[in-house]
Order: structure tokens, then sequence, then C-alpha cells
């Protein structure tokens, strides 16, 4: 099969049912019945399947331009641009966010496009005639998985959230969908679909020839992160079983790994580009074409501060990637991972810190910063910190320190052990716990998961007080005191609760 960055995303036109629509109910399409009839062949699935892949390139989805919704939304960047304080991108990193947010419309619009596209296949592969059986089973449980990943997303971020699993082809369909369906039947639908695809013949993992597509190591690491945030987050009755469950899943998709400890794999070979088809530490990513004017990596370039040239040719003129003091000052001395992910601009106009984590200053990008990064969705360090994760929330403190440490070795840093008999590293994280979330920001900084993890670390309260307990003069011009219960969500956007203000009701304290 071919790789996911072939040149069909043409085909997103055909099946990104209202993207540019005023509200996600307007997905269904008055075209919908003749888009129906256009599935004939297992061709037309496999460009079906190929358009929702497509989608989730976008930085209104989950694309490598997504930060505003994740990283900006934590405690890891930011902007000081004194010119954007009063505009809307700002108000994401400074806890001030409002339901008229027309960049939060569009991610919300963005996000249900994906689903409306795979319920399209969904609703319509059973039309066709596979040769083969497993090829049907293949592409639904791709369907399936963007589906589940695209709503565990949506989960999070605002809570309940209108649960569609089918195509809409008629008015009253829409109308009886315009409400938000409870957490807890978001994550029964999202658990559904993911076992459905873990049962399925999908490849083990991603290969040559396949990568940008899921694996059975991709879903049974999607499967055991939401098992974990079940526990954490909403499901106490069922805490154990689910951490259990989660721990299967998580080890399953570990023991899928081509390779033997973390340690063999250099930490710069994971955004090497050259090595980014072969590096086995990938689980899943979105594949970008260096030197493609539509389809490159533009993170490089945009990450770069002006007067530096370590991320791309392209010239910067300014900040590039924020970076908070916060977590500058969380870095441990002589941490590798920090040398290679900032670096502090020296230009008379910058002055700060910026990412460098994300590097392609080859020709072959040039001086258009058409970089050839690929957008890392899933990898295993992340897979075994959230086995030390479960463990340790099972109260196996000594499997969870063990995978711990396999990470914490792989950059060179000492063991747990070593490290709390270290009074700063002890003084900052004084249970296993913080331990751990600390780990995983500084392993995973700007992947996009910093504001899931405080999420499933804390409650809201304990997360409001994390907040307030920083120093304000680490976060530059967004105001921590801003952060509050209401932050725990986002807003229902206000295109969406006039269509309905009693089934589309807002979020408290918006």
């Amino acid at each position: 099969m071919k790789n996911i960055n072939i040149k069909l995303f043409c085909l997103v036109a055909l099946f990104a049912l209202g993207s540019c629509k005023k509200d996600f109910l307007e997905q269904s399409n008055p075209d919908a019945l003749n888009i129906s009839k256009s599935f004939k062949t297992e061709n037309d699935v496999l460009l079906a399947v190929n358009g929702c892949y497509a989608l989730l390139r976008s930085g209104n989805t989950i694309g490598e331009g997504s930060d505003l919704w994740t990283d900006q939304r934590s405690d890891d960047t930011g902007t000081n641009d004194n010119q954007s304080n009063a505009g809307e991108p700002f108000g994401f990193n400074n806890f001030s966010l409002v339901p008229t947010n027309s960049y939060l419309f569009s991610h919300w619009s963005a996000m249900y496009a994906v689903i409306a596209n795979c319920n399209i296949v969904l609703s319509n592969i059973d039309k066709v005639t596979f040769a083969k059986p497993e090829t049907k089973q293949k592409y639904k449980a791709e369907a399936e998985f963007i589906r589940a990943l695209i709503y565990f997303h949506m989960v999070r971020e605002w809570g309940d959230v209108p649960l569609v699993t089918k195509q809409f082809t008629d008015p009253d369909e829409v109308t009886a969908n315009t409400g938000r369906n409870p957490q807890a039947a978001v994550y029964a639908q999202i658990i559904t679909d993911l076992k459905d695809a873990v049962n399925s013949p999908l490849p083990a993992t991603q290969a040559t020839g396949t990568i940008g597509r899921i694996s059975l190591a991709a879903v049974n690491t999607l499967l055991g992160q939401v098992y974990l945030t079940m526990a954490t987050t909403i499901d106490a009755a069922n805490k154990t079983a689910d951490l259990n469950s989660a721990l299967a899943s998580l080890t399953a998709a570990y023991n899928s790994k081509t390779f033997g400890q973390l340690k063999d794999i250099p930490y710069t070979d994971v955004f090497d580009v050259a090595k980014k088809s072969t590096c086995p530490e990938l689980i899943w990513q979105i594949v970008n074409i260096q030197g493609d004017p539509n389809y490159y990596s533009g993170i490089a370039a945009s990450s770069q501060a002006k007067g530096e040239t370590i991320n791309s040719l392209k010239t910067s003129g300014g900040a590039g990637y924020n970076v908070t003091h916060d977590l500058v000052n969380d870095y441990e001395a002589n941490d590798p991972r920090g040398a290679f992910s900032i670096k502090f601009a020296n230009d008379a106009t910058v002055k700060d810190w910026f990412v460098t984590k994300f590097r392609d200053a080859s020709s072959g990008a040039g001086t258009n910063g058409y970089g050839g990064n690929d957008w890392i969705l899933m990898r295993y360090a992340d897979v075994i910190l959230m086995l030390a994760e479960v463990n340790m929330y099972l109260g196996n403190n000594g499997a969870a320190i063990q995978y711990l440490d396999m990470v914490r070795d792989r950059a060179g840093m000492p063991t747990y052990e070593v490290s709390s008999q270290n009074v700063d590293y002890a003084k900052k994280y004084p249970t296993l716990k913080l331990a751990i979330l600390h780990e995983r920001r500084v392993e995973l900084a700007f992947e996009h998961h910093r504001l899931f993890d405080l999420l499933r670390t804390f409650t809201t309260d304990e997360l409001v007080a994390y907040f307030h307990s920083k120093n304000q003069a680490d976060f530059g011009s967004a105001l921590l005191t801003n952060f509050t219960t209401k932050d725990r969500y986002f807003p229902i956007p206000f295109n969406e609760t006039k269509l309905n203000p009693a089934k589309m009701y807002q979020n408290p304290g918006y």
C-alpha cells in the first residue's frame, strides 16, 4: 500500500463535507446521496480513507500547527507579542477564551469535518464488494480509529460533545443530533471503535510502504491512553479495571517494537529528517514531503527566531516558537534534550528562548522553508512513560521506575533513585507521580502532549492550584491568575449553542 503522502489529497475536496460551513451540523450535504453512490470499487473506499487521513494534516485538527489548542493552552509555550494581546489567539495561553472566539470555532468545525468523512466511509463501505475481506476490515478499522482519535481529543477539550456515528442524509437527522452527549457515551463509542480496530488485520507496525498509516501498535497505544484517561478523570468506579485495561493495551503496543532498548535509539534520530522513515521509535506520523510547496512541513521555519539559522535556511523575522521560562527552568542541568530542543535567540529584538526541536536546514528545504519533518503523533517513549504512569497508579512502583529509567537512561540522565537523592530534584518532584509528569514534559516537549498530561494528572482544583503556584515572571504577558476551574474545558462555540441552547448547553464559567 502506498505511503499516505501520495498525492490523492485532492479527494479531500470531495469528502470534506462542510469543512467551511458555519457549524458542524452542516456537515450534512445536499449531495450526500450522490456521494454515497460514488462508492463502487475498493479504490473508491481507499480514496475516501485517504481523505480522512489528509484532514489530520490541518492545524485546525491535530497537525503540526495545532499548538494553539494544546501546548499554548498549557505551561510550555505562548506568545509575548504585545500586538497580539487583544487578539483571539492570545486568549488561549492567557486563559481568557470566550465562546465567540473564531479560532476555537474553526477547530470545532474542522474536527467534525474529520468525523463526518469517517462516517461517510463507515456508512457506505458495505456497498462495495471486496476481493479480500481483510482489505475491507483494514479500511474500516482505519476510519474507526481516526473517528475515535478525533472524539478523544474533543471529549478532553470540551467534555460532553455531540456524538454522531453515521452519515447525515436528512435534515431531520441533523435536528435530532443537535445536542451534546455525556462524556461516558463518547468514551464508550471511542472504546467500541478501537476494540474493533484492534481486532482487525492491520499490520503490527508501520513499515516501509505504509508510513503514515495506522498499525496495531498505534491502535493499542491510543486504546491504552484512552483507558488511562478514563481511569484518572471520569470513571472512578472502574478505575482499577480501566488501569488494568490500559496496562494490557500499552504492553501490547510496547511488545510490538522492532528495536531492543530505547537507549539504542539516539534522541536526535527521532527528529532527523533523513531518518524519519527508518527510525524504529516512531509508531505513527503525518508524512510531509521536503521541497513540495503543497505537502511540506513549515514547523522548522516557523519555529525559528530572528537572526538564527539552526532550524531552517528561511530567514526569520519574528520571535519564532516561543518557550515559557517555566519550561526552560524545568530542564535538569546537563539534560541533552534541553540543549537539542530549545535555544536562546540573542537578536536585539528577540532575546528569548525558541524551539529548535524540529529542524530542516537542508538545501532540499531551501530558503522557502519547505521542510521534510514528519509530524510525530505516537512514539515509544510516550508508550513507555504511560506504562510508568499506569504502574504507578496500580501501586507497582518498582515497575513504574523501571519504565521511567528507560527514558532517563536514553537521555543520559541519572536514574530516578539517584536523582531522588538530589535536593533540588526531590524538592521539585517529591512524588513519583510528579517525576513522571516532569519526564513527560521534557521528553515530549512541543509534541502537543502537555495539556492532556496536565488534565490527566490533576483534578480541576489541583490544576488551578498548580498554575497559581507558578512564577508569573516565567510567563510574560499571559496572566496565570486568569486560570480558574472554567479552564478545565473550552467553551462551546457560540454558533453551536445558539442552535439549541438547552441541548447545546454551555460549559460552566463561560
